[in-house]
């Protein structure tokens, strides 16, 4: 009797503590930060994104503030370290926050034309000399080339996969200079001539010519990628129950539900960061961008090989693999004279290139 009363102690004691490590796993912080990935200046961002963040905060209830970084990876490390609950991400930094930061897709952005798709782009100046894409890839090393942040989806792993990693080609060794720097960035050192050519892509180049209308005037864009699936929502996993379901209701129910002045308001506010009303998603938005990256391994991986190849085809025809041959059947044939003069011309072919 008393061993099945201490068996009944011990498993009331084990779902107790199961329960109460349950509670501790789930996050409920007193202020919730929403992530902004660093697309353009940071003040461009804020006047676009604090009227959003507010409205949060009123039809939530809940003090949201937002967090900008002055990278993607910035957001990514904050989610981690659960400095951030809620962001904004690109596929490629969605990606990464549910494989590194304990982030889960609940969210997806829809344009603010009623699309799902962008487009990864390559741009030059307007009176630029070069109208196509091969223009800029004859890899002489005298161009200046600006490319995304590396945890950028069009900016970098989109180009890097379609334009770089299918041609064999490794822009260090491509252009004069290549820079990492943000989508905004990168279109102003192009209007500016500061690069010959960058990476940027259609919904920020749209955000371009509401914020700098001159320097979008400037731009031309000289390659297009295949659509993209737009930008992901994402929390994280073990924030609270409660406070997920107020996040999501309200914000997938923003811009479509309440009254015509409230929902006109709404929307004008998504305007401003060219979007319309959220659709629901989940982590297999990503599916396709890991596919991609994949996809970009597997070429490099692919071209390594042919270079080896071609390597062991070169040394079947290599002078120095006849000699290591004779070398060998010298020694064979116990011919000290032979081999004592070819380890002397060896030792010498040695010497002579150090």
């Amino acid at each position: 009797m008393r061993s099945l009363l201490s068996f009944k102690q011990a498993a009331l004691g084990a779902f107790a503590l199961a329960i109460c490590v349950a509670a501790a796993g789930a996050q409920t912080p007193s202020e919730i930060n929403f992530g902004v990935i660093s697309t353009e200046a940071s003040v461009n961002q804020k006047k676009n994104w604090e009227p959003f963040v507010e409205a949060i905060s009123k039809g939530t209830g809940l003090k949201v503030k937002a967090f900008y970084a002055t990278d993607y990876a910035g957001v990514i490390e904050a989610m981690r370290f659960n400095k951030v609950h809620l962001a904004w991400f690109g596929n490629k930094s969605g990606m990464e926050a549910v494989d590194r930061a304990h982030g889960e897709v609940f969210a997806q952005v829809v344009s603010k034309d009623g699309s799902i798709g962008y487009y990864s782009q390559i741009i030059v100046r307007a009176d630029s000399p070069f109208a196509k894409l091969d223009d800029i890839l004859k890899c002489d090393k005298t161009l200046n080339f600006g490319i995304g942040d590396p945890n950028s989806t069009s900016g970098f792993l989109v180009p890097s996969s379609y334009v770089f990693a299918a041609r064999d080609i490794d822009p260090k060794n491509c252009f004069k200079t290549v820079r990492n720097a943000s989508h905004q960035a990168n279109a102003m050192a192009v209007a500016h001539k500061q690069v010959d050519a960058a990476t940027n892509n259609s919904e920020d180049l749209q955000r371009l010519e509401n914020t700098a209308p001159d320097a979008h005037k400037q731009i031309r864009v000289i390659w297009t990628s295949p659509m993209i699936p737009l930008d992901p929502l994402v929390w994280r996993k073990d924030l609270d129950a409660g406070i997920k379901t107020r996040l999501y209701s309200f914000l997938l129910g923003y811009g479509r539900l309440g009254a015509d002045s409230e929902v006109k308001s709404e929307r004008e506010i998504l305007a401003n960061l060219i979007w319309s009303p959220f659709n629901p998603s989940s982590d297999r938005q990503l599916i396709p961008i890991r596919k991609l990256e994949a996809n970009r391994d597997l070429m490099k991986v692919q071209a390594e090989i042919a270079r080896i190849e071609q390597m062991e085809k070169q040394a079947e025809s290599d002078p120095y693999q006849k000699r290591v041959a004779a070398f060998v059947a010298a020694d064979q044939a116990h011919d000290k004279g032979a081999m004592k003069r070819m380890i002397a011309e060896f030792a010498a072919d040695f010497a002579s290139t150090h």
